[in-house]
């Protein structure tokens, strides 16, 4: 169709061609909008790196950037290990294993239960992985999980009574590793592991840390009053929580608390000392993705409102033009996954739009800064942890005294049952007999 309008218009001139004014007028803001577009789309990843055996674990791999990460490296024959809230036997979990087994040819991609709300069910996890004999193979860690309340939302607490934002961002992502420490540590010198963790351009506008001020606003979130207070005072306390104002730049914190604690864990590893003398071979690399159409941020966008989503609704386009999909906020990771020059060296690196660049924050190279918060963050889950083990032990004392007493009572109505029914049916009573003659 277009050839021979464009022989008509070069053979009988343009006005033969019937709309070509109004089409040449639309073609430059067409081709702005489709500049735009590809500017805002961001780098793409141009490396390539052989996945076959690679053993992948990845958190909030079943949505958004994530979703998109597993995808490719699973495309590329990696194992995928999906570090999920939901169970092995959820339906949406299975349905998602199997489509996407289905799309990349990968059978090796499974799902392992780990709420990274829940410390307990963190530490459950990563025990069971580093008790393993022979220690099993890991070849990197992607860490794409996070969460972002809107400003207009209500402050939420987890299972452990802490900042949502502060556990799932920065809390849970300490505590994962710092168990998995040994299992990183323990993989050969020739293999190239590698810590991807991802952040946001948010961090720069972080408040400085103030430790006193941190712990203060972390710590209020915990019960003052004895483990054993009622379940009305409980409720009132989390009440309470819930209705308190939200720091603003908590999410902020997170992701500049997270970056301060990826350079001192490099450190971590970079000192020990393996038995055969050789240097550590994993390296932790920090990811910013950029802006994406996750969940995620249309949650943040819309403010969790169905106002909110309507304004999203009409404002579509723009958002459409200017933030990126996810399998554009996608490459930084993959490049980071995938490019040579990372598997040597001392790590620490920060990646954006597919190269490095410097951190725009000096407290995150601080060791004393780093090591402060290490303390902070040990002393929080130590205090959380011990909590939630006086609860657990509670819950189940509770629960087997209800088992008890419903089992005395079942045996004390069964007692009374048969005793009944001997009387009404004893061979030889008078009872029996009179019914005999009948």
């Amino acid at each position: 169709m277009p050839i021979p309008l464009i022989i008509k218009g070069i053979t009988e001139g343009l006005s033969s061609v019937p709309y070509i004014y109004e089409v040449l007028k639309a073609v430059p803001w067409l081709l702005l909008i489709v500049a735009l577009k590809y500017y805002f789309g961001g780098a793409r990843n141009g490396s390539e790196r052989a996945m076959h055996s690679k053993v992948v674990m990845v958190t909030g791999g079943t949505s958004g950037i994530g979703a998109s990460v597993v995808h490719e490296l699973a495309s590329r024959g990696a194992q995928i290990i999906l570090l999920t809230q939901h169970s092995q036997s959820d339906i949406f979990l299975i349905d998602y294993i199997e489509d996407l087994r289905n799309s990349t040819g990968n059978q090796l991609i499974y799902a392992e239960q780990v709420d990274l709300s829940s410390l307990h069910s963190i530490r459950t996890f990563a025990t069971k992985w580093i008790d393993n004999v022979p220690p099993r193979r890991l070849d990197m860690i992607i860490l794409c999980a996070n969460t972002a309340a809107p400003s207009s939302s209500k402050k939420k607490v987890t299972i452990d009574e802490i900042d949502e934002e502060w556990q799932i961002n920065y809390l849970a992502n300490f505590h994962l590793l710092s168990i998995l420490s040994p299992a990183l540590r323990v993989q050969p010198p020739h293999r190239d592991v590698r810590v991807i963790m991802t952040t946001c351009t948010s961090y720069i506008g972080a408040p400085k840390l103030d430790f006193s001020q941190l712990d203060a606003q972390i710590t209020s979130l915990a019960p003052k009053q004895n483990t054993t207070r009622s379940a009305n005072s409980r409720k009132a306390n989390t009440k309470a929580l819930t209705q308190s104002n939200k720091p603003k730049t908590f999410f902020n914190l997170s992701k500049l608390s997270l970056m301060i604690f990826a350079n001192s864990f490099q450190k971590h590893l970079n000192a020990f000392k393996r038995p055969d003398g050789q240097p550590t071979s994993t390296r932790v690399i920090l990811v910013d993705p950029g802006f994406s159409r996750t969940p995620g941020t249309r949650h943040w966008l819309t403010g969790g409102s169905l106002w909110g989503l309507l304004f999203y609704l009409f404002t579509w386009p723009f958002w459409w033009l200017v933030l990126k999909s996810p399998q554009q906020g996608a490459q930084s990771i993959l490049f980071a996954a995938m490019e040579a020059r990372f598997g040597r060296g001392e790590g620490g690196w920060m990646i954006k739009e597919c190269s490095e660049v410097d951190f725009a924050r000096k407290e995150i190279t601080d060791e004393a800064i780093g090591k402060q918060l290490w303390e902070l963050s040990e002393k929080q889950i130590e205090a959380k942890e011990t909590e939630g083990a006086v609860k657990r032990a509670l819950a189940k004392k509770e629960e087997e005294l209800k088992e008890n007493t419903q089992s005395q009572a079942q045996s004390t109505k069964s007692a009374a049952s048969a005793s009944g029914g001997a009387k009404e049916a004893t061979a030889g009573s008078r009872r029996g007999r009179k019914g005999n003659k009948q």
